[in-house]
């Protein structure tokens, strides 16, 4: 969907007219840079709304993984002894939730998104790619808070930073990139089969004992590597923790796949939900 500004003649007041793609992929950057404020916006609205009228606020970003992994080192650490690659269990852990609660919470918010704004979808036009856009930036800020908590973390259990924590940037860019190729399927779909809402968790459950968060990769056959790869957050979890850690070889061929296939799933995702832009304010 674009919006196009018609000049008429000297006397009568310009008017817009909305208009569907002409192609089958058509992504208007200058519309959504005109629009940048209201990303801005919708993003602010979203992190007021989630501590709105809570007692301890933010802090719930910081308990909820430290509980977490509290949890994780008991079971699967102590008592299931797995694999920690030489890392204390609690960093460990840690590293692969810290990445792994923002993308579960933010792929949730966006798949719910277009429904919670129907009011406003059916009322006015705007890029209806920011609502799922805005949920996804809007978990970085839990996810900053969090990291604060890894680095004292790292510091108690006196693991220096190393060259390679200059990469942790590109495993989280690689964690937004999948939250935001899935939510706008989702969101998408949701707007349309109201199931998806309830679907939903049980897919992020599913997903996560799908990846290393419990587990290293080294577990999985050298020879079906890059097959687990397929699963985004595979590449995400385990890059996030060699980098942040320094510990042990980088992921390699696992990364790789896992790029292509968010990239794949994004593209898709986009010529989706703008194929569905245009129907979506009549389905909600």
């Amino acid at each position: 969907m674009s919006v196009l500004v018609e000049r008429l003649p000297e006397g009568k007041k310009p008017h817009s007219s909305i208009v569907p793609p002409r192609g089958w992929f058509e992504i208007n950057l200058q519309e959504m840079w005109d629009f940048r404020e209201l990303l801005h916006f919708l993003v602010w609205r979203d992190l007021k709304v989630r501590y709105k009228q809570t007692a301890i606020g933010v802090a719930w970003v910081v308990i909820q993984p430290l509980l977490a992994m509290m949890v994780f080192t008991l079971f699967f650490g102590r008592l299931a002894k797995m694999p920690s690659g030489g890392l204390p269990y609690p960093v460990f852990y840690y590293c692969a939730l810290l990445p792994w609660l923002y993308f579960a919470s933010s792929l949730t918010n966006a798949t719910n998104t277009v429904v919670e704004h129907e009011k406003v979808i059916t009322k006015i036009y705007f890029p209806r790619m920011f609502l799922p856009i805005s949920s996804v930036l809007s978990g970085l800020v839990d996810f900053g808070a969090g990291f604060v908590l890894l680095i004292g973390m790292m510091l108690y259990y006196k693991r220096a930073p190393t060259i390679t924590t200059l990469l942790a940037p590109i495993f989280l860019l690689l964690a937004v990139l999948t939250a935001l190729a899935v939510g706008l399927w989702l969101s998408a779909l949701n707007a349309i089969y109201r199931d998806v809402r309830y679907v939903t968790p049980f897919l992020v459950q599913f997903w996560m004992f799908a990846s290393p968060v419990a587990y290293p990769s080294t577990l999985v056959p050298a020879r079906w590597r890059w097959l687990y790869g397929l699963n985004p957050m595979a590449g995400v979890i385990e890059g996030f923790r060699w980098a942040v850690t320094g510990n042990g070889h980088g992921p390699g061929v696992l990364v790789l796949v896992s790029a292509a296939t968010v990239l794949l799933l994004f593209l898709g995702g986009a010529i989706y939900f703008q194929k569905m832009e245009g129907t979506i304010a009549d389905m909600v």
